[in-house]
């Protein structure tokens, strides 16, 4: 199967993010693994869908620089 790819105004839109964003994420070095092929950046539809899964919360924590041991072990 052919893997299929988005560029990064595609991607944006799919989020709902500015494109900028996307640029700053990868200055970074956070967000979903990219190519940069000719100038051109594409993610890659698999990294996109692994990315998202690595967002999923069942809960908001209330500081978000704490995990969550810490944050239960501070209420308690």
């Amino acid at each position: 199967m052919e893997e299929r790819h988005l560029n990064v105004y595609q991607l944006s839109k799919r989020w709902g993010l500015n494109p900028k964003t996307l640029d700053r994420w990868r200055q970074r070095g956070c967000g979903p693994l990219f190519l940069k092929i000719g100038g051109h950046v594409l993610y890659r539809l698999s990294d996109i869908d692994a990315y998202e899964q690595q967002q999923l919360h069942q809960i908001t924590d209330k500081d978000p620089g704490v995990p969550l041991s810490h944050t239960a072990a501070r209420a308690a």
